[in-house]
């Protein structure tokens, strides 16, 4: 057995594995097991997650710390994402070894300056530029509390962005958050090192369906306002089929889809028909308004979906062009489509796909990045 040990502080519990920011997570810890990595793992709990006993199979040993979510983390200059996830347990549990610790987002980095851990290896790796999301979460928000909230969280964090510089490594899950962080932290060790996903294999059936598909977690209000766009500027009197899946769609979106008869809403769909859902779609529709991180759903479409149609913000920074046919306005959307309507999805497509993703996004290749990065050769 390995005796290379390294712990990971998780903002969430990282299973079940069913958005973006825990997909990466969970699917990093199988990685970095199935490598031969020996892992801590420190997770601060979220409501509506429950503990899992899933993830001992894959640790040494599995740490929960309460969230500290009183008014205390809400009035302070440091971000509420940050501060409420602090524990003297934790930094007591860390300092029982002296193995690496790699902070999972800006979420998890309140003791990245902490002097107890001045000698230690630390990693952070980055998900999003924090302050960049929460300003767009701003501009997509309707509610006028929630957007004071997220106009003084993108502010704070844009602040406490400065103390990465203690991070002796940054893991950077896109190529445009790479070159970002390079400028703001020159001489910093800052890696490229996409997200861990849940597809080991391809899953691509050739051939052609008859409704295109768009599909993300609809409560947050970046994916809101995509399915919005999607509804009123592209497929509403459409002769194309939409069907939007995802978790938790407010009632909003129903009255929006509701005059079109070929709009419909699945909510909340199980894994297992979600997948069906985009390996059967003729065309999986993708569209973000901001650039920020590695849009999982993206790979999910590439490993499993036929013809895979964005706007140029979903792609920025993952090289991932020559896989996508790429519209920007509603009515190339609309053009995109009729022109993909007749077009079968090939053999060859899927293969190239298969060259071009295993070289940069395999799960095993980037576990093996990670610990040469981390350990050394």
């Amino acid at each position: 057995m390995s005796d290379q040990h390294l712990h990971i502080v998780s903002f969430d519990v990282p299973f079940p594995p069913n958005y973006g920011g825990v997909i990466d997570v969970f699917y990093k810890i199988m990685a970095l097991h199935n490598y031969g990595i020996r892992l801590h793992l420190h997770i601060f709990e979220y409501p509506g997650r429950d503990r899992a006993t899933e993830l001992e199979a894959f640790c040494e040993e599995v740490h929960y710390y309460s969230r500290k979510t009183g008014i205390g983390s809400a009035f302070s200059p440091i971000p509420y994402i940050v501060k409420s996830r602090r524990s003297e347990s934790l930094v007591r549990n860390l300092l029982k070894d002296n193995y690496p610790v790699l902070f999972e987002g800006m979420h998890s980095c309140y003791y990245l300056d902490d002097p107890r851990l001045r000698n230690r290896k630390l990693i952070y790796r980055e998900s999003n530029i924090e302050h960049e999301y929460y300003i767009n979460l701003f501009s997509a928000e309707h509610n006028l509390a929630k957007k004071a909230y997220f106009l003084a969280e993108s502010l704070k964090l844009r602040f406490f962005q400065r103390k990465l510089k203690h991070a002796g490594l940054m893991l950077v899950v896109s190529e445009c958050d790479t070159d970002y962080l390079k400028k703001v932290f020159p001489g910093k060790d800052i890696r490229f090192l996409p997200s861990f996903h849940a597809n080991d294999a391809f899953n691509i059936e050739a051939g052609s369906g008859d409704y295109a598909l768009y599909h993300g977690n609809i409560e947050v209000p970046e994916n809101e306002a995509a399915v919005e766009f999607l509804i009123r500027k592209v497929f509403a009197g459409s002769n194309h089929r939409l069907i939007i899946a995802g978790m938790n769609p407010q009632k909003r979106i129903f009255d929006l889809a509701q005059p079109y008869s070929n709009i419909s809403i699945i909510a909340n769909p199980d894994d297992e028909r979600l997948f069906s859902l985009i390996r059967n779609a003729h065309v999986n529709v993708l569209v973000t308004f901001q650039a920020t991180g590695l849009k999982l759903k993206l790979l999910n479409t590439l490993y499993n979906g036929r013809h895979c149609l964005v706007n140029p913000l979903m792609l920025n920074g993952t090289g991932l062009e020559p896989l996508c046919t790429i519209a920007e306005t509603a009515e190339d959307f609309r053009k995109k489509l009729d022109d993909l309507k007749d077009v079968p999805f090939s053999l060859s497509a899927a293969e190239k796909r298969h060259e071009l993703l295993n070289r940069k996004f395999s799960n095993s290749g980037n576990a093996a990045r990670l610990a040469e990065a981390v350990f050394g050769s």
